[in-house]
């Protein structure tokens, strides 16, 4: 493994930001000792965003790059570099989290709640955890974040739960949608990676990880909802809206429906969904009155995080390639359930599609990667969106991570087990 000083710079800031991630509530301590208002407390709070903390270290090594091999030498280098998953990933939270879209959610969930035989805070959380996460597979992930993290968020996290509770909700949240994407080959970062290069289609995902996904994701979910029924109990709060507040008729949400469709369908083509967003824009002007705020600070927040991962994660290749290309089958999915942890799933799947592998090694990639999307923000694309709509209700100290390994761990280890012990199905 042969690396220019650029490439070891680059891998160094990565580990730093990773390091970063884990210090965010000691900044904000930090913050809380100095002046509000003042610039120290401004700095230190501005370092304490999750957000922005893989932006921050693209930074650093931009700059560096820009002294070390000149200004040209560092355009020519960020325009090598693909943000079409930072903008879709913006286009998308803009267009999911809107009032038509969340209450149409709702109602789909209220309607599978209803069909189960439990209490109906209990059957609420069962099919909140379930239906929206696998929704993901046809409204892409990051949307699938954003509603159902929206959703969690009024009908639960404003309520008086447990630390406990909402980290376990949380990991179970993250590992379910990164599993939940793969009924098809479109909705899921890691699998869009190779989908087009290993001629893998919607056929395919449904043969070999279809009914293992849904198992694991009803696995977790029930388990979960046994060891958190003593906060299940009783109904689901029912949102007061505040005066005013305007039921969009079906044509709007059919609206909204149509554009996310256009969204998902060109989600390859920035100049094509960044024209319909714009559209988009001009529809939400036409009917505010049945229209919330916009979430653009939060989607742009997620955005930035990922164009910073790209920014610092595209020159991790010449480590990650050639450990990927050692690996047999079995440490392989172990080997990229452990590595996204540490790194974005998309990122990794997308190196491994560079070495020549068997069928069977790049099931096991792709498998590995997807298993382990909820370990942390940084392993799975969506994860920044869930954790932006639902880090205030955390409290002071926000998102620890290493509480949200832990809580992700158990999904994460059923995830693991139905998806490389169980068979697969070829029509």
């Amino acid at each position: 493994m042969t690396a220019s000083k650029l490439e070891l710079l680059s891998t160094v800031l990565f580990f730093i930001a990773i390091i970063h991630t884990f210090l965010v509530s000691k900044f904000e301590h930090i913050a809380d000792q100095k002046p509000k208002g003042s610039i120290a407390h401004n700095i230190w709070h501005y370092l304490a965003e999750v957000e922005v903390v893989f932006g921050i270290w693209a930074m650093v090594f931009i700059a560096i790059f820009v002294i070390a091999r000149g200004a040209d030498s560092a355009l020519f280098y960020l325009d090598s570099l693909n943000y079409t998953e930072p903008a879709f990933v913006f286009v998308i939270m803009c267009v999911a989290a809107t009032r038509p879209v969340i209450l149409l959610a709702e109602k789909i969930i209220q309607f599978f709640a209803r069909l189960l035989p439990f209490k109906p805070k209990m059957s609420f959380y069962l099919s909140a955890l379930i239906i929206g996460p696998l929704l993901g597979s046809f409204i892409t992930e990051p949307a699938a974040m954003t509603v159902t993290a929206l959703i969690l968020l009024d009908a639960f996290y404003k309520e008086k739960v447990s630390l406990k509770f909402k980290y376990a909700t949380l990991g179970l949240l993250f590992v379910n949608v990164s599993i939940g994407g793969t009924l098809t080959h479109f909705a899921a970062p890691p699998v869009l990676m190779v989908a087009s290069k290993w001629g893998w289609g919607t056929l395919y995902m449904l043969e070999h990880f279809g009914y293992k996904s849904v198992l694991a994701i009803l696995l977790s979910t029930f388990l979960y909802t046994f060891v958190l029924k003593k906060e299940l109990q009783g109904k689901v709060i029912v949102k007061n809206y505040p005066e005013g507040y305007l039921i969009p008729r079906w044509w709007k949400v059919l609206a909204h429906v149509i554009f996310l469709f256009l969204v998902v369908y060109t989600a390859h083509h920035p100049k094509v969904f960044i024209g319909i967003f714009c559209f988009f824009l001009g529809f939400i002007k036409i009917t505010e009155r049945f229209q919330d705020p916009l979430k653009i600070k939060t989607s742009f927040l997620v955005a930035f995080f990922l164009a910073g991962l790209v920014t610092l994660g595209s020159m991790q290749a010449w480590w990650l390639r050639p450990l990927l290309a050692r690996m047999n089958d079995l440490v392989l999915f172990l080997g990229a359930t452990s590595l996204t942890a540490i790194t974005d799933n998309a990122a990794l799947t997308y190196l491994g599609s560079l070495v020549d592998l068997s069928d069977a090694s790049k099931y096991a990639l792709v498998a590995g990667a997807v298993a382990g999307g909820g370990l942390t923000v940084i392993a799975n694309a969506p994860n920044p969106a869930g954790f932006g709509i639902l880090k205030e209700t955390f409290g002071d100290d926000g998102i620890n991570p290493l509480k949200l390994f832990i809580y992700a761990l158990v999904p994460t280890i059923i995830g693991v087990l139905c998806l490389f012990l169980l068979p697969s199905f070829n029509v």
